[in-house]
Parts: structure tokens; C-alpha cells; sequence
């Protein structure tokens, strides 16, 4: 939990806090900065937020950040996402200072479009400006009640500032989401939309596709001398796994209709181990008897399809931990598994080439 502050001391030449005051840049502003109360909303880019109200349905609020040599963005949100909020960006540098209000509409860059949104912003009272290596955002908004779910952006520095005649932003190299209680001055971090939803998702898949699928192929290859124990714990796990897998798909289609995410091939990848599973459960359903002629072909589709959709699998569950920004600790337990069945085969397979 974070809480705003009252200002105090003269700012240091080069860095701004909530110990600190504007009075120094009142000039550049065009409304009272006096009395406005003061919170750091995101430690790890040094974002500082001033706001107050103003009038019955007036506030004023101002940003400070680092110069980041891109755009830095606030955007005031129904739900703690980023999409559908209206947002206010502005940029100071590259040959460019500007401010604008945008409805974040999506999560592609089309689907931004500047000079939209809910925000009604008093005119004359806004500014940008750059002091001492920080940016400065001021601006007032006519509303009773601002929203208390908060999004902040900053952009990526190797990428041009928007200019004309879209104002097009790029992708944001990072963000966070803050719940402010403007009443008490209480900031505390929020959690992504569907964050639970999500998690699900991965997890399913990854427990479903990606481990009890390679379990059961390997109990199929290397412990057949266990007849007929090796069939049923053979067609159990791969059972468990094609369920858990197909709740996993679901609850990521469920994502991508709520969220309205950009991630096409990580969705098609998905369909197609989807459809590969189900092609593998009608093909055991009719599996023909072990002495048919047709029987070796049969074996030959179950083993090549089995490979396919395990291959698939794990490349789409990498992929997947890279679209939702998960983190290396993901990446490092599933590659951790992954060492683990890598090693496991190896021994099997020596130990299976020796007998015969």
C-alpha cells in the first residue's frame, strides 16, 4: 500500500519527489499545483502523481517522470486493463513535444486512436515540458469522480515519438495498473484482468499437453514388458492429459474473446493440437485388433500424430509464457521438466537398445 503525500521542500535540480514542491515551475503550469496531493505510483520508472480536486466536478493532476526519450502515458480505466481506458500521453523530445487524449481500443497500435475517448479536458489548462531530466504532464478534467482504477505506460525508447497525421503510438515497453482511493490518498497495485483466468490457461495446458502427453508415450514405448498393466496406465494418463488440455484450450478461448487479444498463432497452434487430440481419441476408439493387417499402419498414424501434437505442445506453451510476460521462472520450470523427461528418455532408450 502506497499514500500520498503533502509537498514540502524546493525540488532538487534533478530529480523530482513527493518532498518536494512546484513552485519553481509554476510558470509552466496553468492552474494551483499548491495543494495538490502527491503519490509515487511506480517505484520502478519513478512515476509521481499529483493530483486535487479543484471545483465540484473538476480536477487537476500532474505527472512526473524521467525523461524516457519516448512517450509516458495515464490512462483511467473501468476494469485495470489497458484496453478500452482513455488515456492522456504525451512526449517531450526527438524533435517533438505534445500531449493528446487516446482510447486504447486494442492492443495493436491501429486499434489506438488519438483524440478519442471519454475525457473531457478543460482547454487552455494543459502542458508538457521537460525540466531537469523530467517530464512534467499537467492537465484538468471535468468529472465527478475520476476513475479510481489507473493504467501507466512508457514507451520504448528505440522507437520515433508519434507524429502526424495519425499520432500512431507503438507498443509499450512496460506498464502497471493502480486502484487510488483519491479520498485517503491509498494507492495499491492491481491485479491484470482475468489474471486467475489466465493462469488457468497455462497451467492446464501445460500440466495437460505438455507433461502427462509425453508421460504416457513414454510408459507406451518403454514399459510394454508390463502387459497388459502398460495399456491402462498408458490410456489413463493420456486420457487425463487430453482433458485437462481441451479445459486449458477453452479457458484460452474464453480469454481471447474477452480480451480481444492479438495472438493468432499462438490460438491457431492451439487448434491444432486441439483437433490432432481429438483426430487420437477417434483413432483408439477405432483402433483395429493387434493381428489386423491394417493394424501397422494404424500404429505408424498413432505414433506420428502422438509426436506432432507433443512437439507442438511445447512449442506453443514457450510461446504462450512469452505472450503473457510471465517471466523467466516459467520458462525455467518447464524447461527444468522438459531436462528431466530428456534425461529420463536417455536412460530408457539405452537400457531398452541393451536388452535387445
Amino acid at each position: 500500500m502506497i499514500h500520498a503525500q503533502s509537498q514540502s521542500q524546493s525540488p532538487s535540480p534533478s530529480q523530482d519527489s513527493c518532498n518536494s514542491n512546484l513552485a519553481n515551475l509554476n510558470g509552466q503550469f496553468f492552474f494551483d499545483t499548491s495543494s495538490l496531493n502527491c503519490i509515487p505510483v511506480w517505484s520502478s520508472e519513478n512515476f509521481i502523481l499529483r493530483y486535487g480536486q479543484a471545483g465540484p466536478s473538476l480536477w487537476s493532476f500532474v505527472l512526473s517522470t524521467p525523461s524516457t526519450n519516448s512517450y509516458v502515458g495515464m490512462g483511467f480505466s473501468s476494469n485495470g486493463g489497458m484496453v478500452g481506458s482513455s488515456a492522456i500521453v504525451g512526449w517531450v523530445g526527438g524533435g517533438s513535444t505534445n500531449m493528446k487524449k487516446y482510447l486504447l481500443g486494442g492492443q495493436t497500435p491501429s486499434q489506438v486512436l488519438a483524440d478519442e475517448g471519454d475525457l473531457q479536458i478543460v482547454g487552455n489548462t494543459s502542458s508538457i515540458f521537460s525540466e531537469s531530466a523530467r517530464i512534467y504532464m499537467a492537465f484538468q478534467l471535468v468529472t465527478n469522480q475520476p476513475r479510481q482504477r489507473l493504467v501507466y505506460a512508457v514507451g520504448d525508447s528505440s522507437s520515433p515519438p508519434p507524429g502526424t497525421p495519425s499520432f500512431r503510438l507503438t507498443r509499450h515497453r512496460s506498464q502497471i495498473a493502480l486502484r487510488l482511493d483519491y479520498a485517503s490518498g491509498e494507492g495499491s497495485r492491481i491485479k491484470a484482468p482475468y489474471s486467475n483466468l489466465k493462469r488457468a490457461h497455462g497451467i492446464l495446458n501445460m500440466i495437460g499437453w505438455g507433461i502427462l502427453l509425453p508421460v504416457g508415450v513414454m510408459v507406451a514405448r518403454y514399459f510394454k514388458h508390463l502387459d497388459p498393466l502398460w495399456f491402462y496406465v498408458h490410456t489413463s494418463v493420456q486420457s487425463l492429459g487430453f482433458i485437462l488440455g481441451l479445459s486449458g484450450v477453452i479457458a484460452g478461448l474464453v480469454l481471447d474473446g474477452r480480451l480481444d487479444a492479438s495472438v493468432g498463432k499462438h490460438k491457431g497452434l492451439g487448434i491444432t493440437i486441439l483437433v490432432l487430440g481429438c483426430l487420437q481419441v477417434l483413432a483408439f476408439m477405432a483402433r483395429p485388433s493387434i493381428d489386423a493387417k491394417t493394424r501397422k499402419y494404424w500404429n505408424w498414424y498413432h505414433y506420428i500424430v502422438g509426436r506432432l501434437i507433443i512437439t507442438f505442445a511445447i512449442v506453443n506453451i514457450f510461446y504462450g509464457i512469452h505472450l503473457a510476460k510471465a517471466g523467466s521462472s516459467w520458462n525455467a520450470g518447464y524447461g527444468v521438466v522438459l531436462g528431466i523427461f530428456v534425461i529420463t528418455v536417455l536412460v530408457l532408450e539405452i537400457r531398452m537398445l541393451r536388452k535387445k
